[in-house]
């Protein structure tokens, strides 16, 4: 087995927002993930039946996907849980496949249909689970286990109550841009402010959606993808930490993690954080956006709120993020659509929200399970 470089070379995804807003019965995850593979074959120019390995997260099983899409010989597949953090985790073993010699194609699936089920993200019973007792705390969902590590930010570094709206309102910015975003308005800076409290001190607008939608990713060797429809956008650099425990939080808000995952990146990219043209964050709750920034060095700790005022976070800023709506305004597909822009910046080929001469975008997801990519032409 020799190791070989790895690039993206086919991306799909449906419409997040006009075409499958509405409740659905007849489109199941599996429709919508296959409906996104389809778009991702035909992107990358091949046939399916040269896609050599599988890897799905969150439709329940790759048997049934693989059987609805006619793959029956396969040489790698596997299955990954519905937790956000495992769809850069997905990306990055893809690579390892590819570098080990174990495959040369792999299709990384993705399929979501959380509004049509009226899935709540939180508040379901948790048996047998330490973090059970935290419910009679009022800790039922990640979004308050967030919250409460944002108190804790704003104690330490005198964030005011409205650091957060920046964020907000870029990614409805952003997704105004988008037609493929489920949140097709902008919103000012009063609205954001006048949004109701869901755990305070995150309003409506600091919460990623619930809604339907399949994505699919389509990674193969640096020497294929020279052939095929689509100029390559190469996986440069993937990086992995943790911070485990039974709860959703962290003491430093993952900062120590971050650090560790942002390390080995830019050793083994060569790339720093001057680099990167955009940066595609991982924001299922707008602050994890200021824990990234800090956590992988583009910002020093504690100024992260301050940093992202003015505009700089915006296409046309110094360092623009969330391109495509991110979490909050373009669809909740648990990182996946962050690393689709990701290519789509670096191809060129965002439309109205493309950044000149996009040759590096940096994805970064940091939870207790810190991923992170870096996507270039080079």
């Amino acid at each position: 087995m020799t190791k070989r470089s790895a690039a993206i070379v086919g991306i799909g995804n449906t419409n997040y927002g006009s075409l499958y807003y509405d409740k659905d019965p007849e489109r199941s995850d599996y429709d919508l993930a296959v409906d996104a593979f389809g778009q991702a074959v035909t992107d990358a120019g091949i046939d399916k039946s040269s896609i050599d390995a599988v890897l799905c997260m969150r439709i329940p099983s790759y048997v049934t996907f693989c059987d609805r899409v006619g793959l029956r010989h396969v040489r790698h597949t596997n299955y990954y849980e519905g937790d956000g953090r495992m769809s850069g985790l997905i990306i990055q073993h893809a690579v390892a496949l590819i570098e080990a010699g174990l495959a040369e194609t792999v299709a990384c699936i993705y399929g979501n249909n959380g509004r049509s089920v009226a899935a709540k993200y939180g508040g379901e019973p948790r048996p047998n689970s330490p973090a059970e007792y935290d419910m009679m705390f009022g800790m039922t969902s990640p979004g308050a286990y967030v919250s409460m590590m944002y108190n804790r930010y704003r104690h330490l570094y005198g964030a005011p109550d409205d650091a957060l709206a920046p964020l907000a309102i870029n990614n409805r910015k952003n997704g105004a841009l988008n037609p493929d975003a489920v949140m097709q308005k902008p919103i000012t800076y009063e609205e954001y402010m006048a949004a109701r409290y869901i755990a305070e001190p995150l309003r409506l607008f600091d919460y990623c959606l619930i809604n339907d939608g399949g994505v699919a990713v389509i990674v193969t060797t640096a020497e294929r993808a020279r052939d095929l429809r689509k100029p390559p956008v190469y996986i440069r650099g993937s990086s992995s930490s943790t911070d485990l425990t039974n709860f959703y939080t962290s003491k430093d808000m993952f900062f120590a993690a971050s650090q560790m995952a942002a390390k080995e990146i830019y050793e083994r990219s060569g790339l720093g954080p001057q680099d990167a043209k955009c940066l595609q964050i991982y924001d299922n709750f707008t602050p994890t956006i200021l824990f990234t920034l800090e956590g992988f060095g583009y910002v020093p700790k504690g100024e992260a709120w301050q940093w992202v005022r003015d505009g700089r976070i915006e296409l046309g800023g110094e360092l623009p993020v969330n391109t495509a709506g991110g979490h909050t305004a373009e669809s909740y597909m648990q990182g996946w659509g962050h690393q689709v822009e990701a290519v789509r910046q670096v191809r060129g080929e965002a439309g109205a929200r493309q950044i000149k001469d996009c040759d590096v975008a940096h994805y970064m997801c940091v939870s207790p399970l810190v991923v992170s990519h870096m996507f270039t032409k080079e």
